[in-house]
């Protein structure tokens, strides 16, 4: 997992500047043996053996699947944020735009590869404030704005001018990759930009391998989607079959003051900005982790959003959630721990040998209300004589099936809270 993943940060893939990293992707996918195709886009779906054997002997069960039409979908994003060259300077330097959303405090000394339209072209760079010497400028330094007009790009040629950068072949339009600087401490901390993202995929890919490896039966037909636009919003918006009953993004949390993600663990939100996410799934996850003694905590993400937004927004009618591991200044200078990694890739792998989260009901995209899970748990109900406001509610009517009994106040006797 470590050795992809940081053969993954090395490959610069800033949304709309995919194809060779995806390419890699698609080689280690063949390597695992597994089946895959890639979209229009260019995003890969990843097919994982419907079924495999067991270490007791028994044959394979290619047919597990054929009598349910639920699936299930990984999804992970390998784009990544980015610049892209906004206009050529007359003294020679590179104004520059954002590809995602991230400060331009963060983009302030990072070193960077400008990728030209011809393939074997790519010159080095920094981006600087516009004011970067306290010799020539003295406490001017410190007084200038955060802002992506207050930055350049200082190209590592020797040019001085627009015609200069325009001999060059560098263009409006083209990327601006930011250089990852990628490091693993003996302590296990990993130090890179882009592990938001890339830590992802190197997560679903190493439960690939060990759903492969360990001859696990998988219940439900699963395939993993990786996309390209997650960081512009709109990754998972095509890709997502109409099958799919679960559907699990694979992300970073959010590890920062007054937040209770986990850096060495496994986080999963209850809601980002999107929304809230399944109840019922959010819940199976956590209670997985928990039962197998993985580190895991719960969290809400005020400022974030996932592929999971771009899927339910394009219509996915899936129960969906959000597995994170940990990551502190995300879409800054990034760092997590390799233990978040680890439990992350378990979690998946277990959650994959579960039936559906409500097994019988999920296996359809419709069913008949009366047999919707919830009639057998249902909301707490308001009672007689409770004092939520001025007067009193009492007699609330609220719908019985036919063998629930009732008492003359229209609560319900014993059992009412059972599944």
């Amino acid at each position: 997992m470590l050795d992809i993943l940081f053969r993954l940060l090395r490959t610069p893939s800033p949304s709309g500047r995919t194809d060779a990293v995806m390419q890699f992707i698609g080689d280690i996918v063949a390597d695992l043996g597994l089946n895959a195709q890639l979209t229009r886009q260019g995003a890969l779906i990843v097919e994982l053996p419907a079924a495999s054997g067991t270490d007791d002997g028994e044959t394979d069960d290619a047919d597990l699947h054929e009598e349910i039409e639920a699936e299930r979908c990984i999804v992970v994003h390998a784009d990544t944020i980015g610049c892209m060259v906004s206009k050529l300077k007359d003294n020679g330097r590179l104004s520059v735009v954002p590809i995602g959303t991230f400060s331009s405090r963060f983009a302030e000394g990072a070193r960077v590869q400008i990728i030209t339209e011809f393939p074997d072209v790519v010159y080095t760079g920094t981006i600087l404030p516009l004011k970067t010497s306290g010799h020539a400028y003295g406490d001017e330094v410190d007084e200038q704005p955060v802002s992506w007009d207050e930055v350049e790009v200082r190209v590592d040629e020797a040019v001085s001018d627009k015609a200069g950068l325009e001999e060059l072949g560098i263009e409006v339009g083209n990327t601006v990759a930011l250089m990852t600087h990628s490091s693993m401490s003996k302590s296990g901390y990993i130090n890179s930009r882009h592990l938001d993202g890339k830590a992802g995929v190197a997560i679903a890919l190493a439960a690939a391998k060990s759903a492969i490896d360990g001859k696990l039966r998988l219940p439900v037909k699963t395939t993993i989607l990786v996309t390209i636009f997650e960081e512009v919003g709109h990754g998972a918006s095509a890709g997502v079959s109409q099958n799919v009953a679960e559907l699990v993004s694979i992300d970073n949390a959010v590890c920062a003051p007054n937040q209770n993600s986990l850096e060495r663990g496994v986080t999963i939100p209850l809601k980002d900005m999107h929304g809230p996410f399944d109840y019922h799934l959010t819940r199976k996850l956590i209670r997985l982790g928990q039962r197998h003694g993985l580190d895991m905590a719960r969290d809400i993400f005020t400022f974030y959003r996932s592929d999971v937004a771009a899927a339910l927004e394009a219509g996915a009618g899936a129960r969906a959630a959000l597995m994170a591991f940990g990551l502190d200044g995300s879409h800054g200078w990034e760092r997590t721990h390799v233990d978040s990694l680890i439990q992350c890739a378990k979690l998946v792998t277990l959650w994959l040998q579960t039936p559906l989260t409500l097994e019988k009901w999920d296996e359809h995209r419709l069913g008949g209300l009366r047999d919707f899970p919830s009639q057998r748990q249902p909301a707490i109900a308001e009672r007689v004589g409770d004092r939520q406001h001025e007067g009193a509610i009492s007699n609330v009517p609220r719908y019985r099936g036919a063998d629930e009994s009732v008492d003359a106040n229209g609560v319900s006797p014993e059992g009412w809270d059972e599944e």
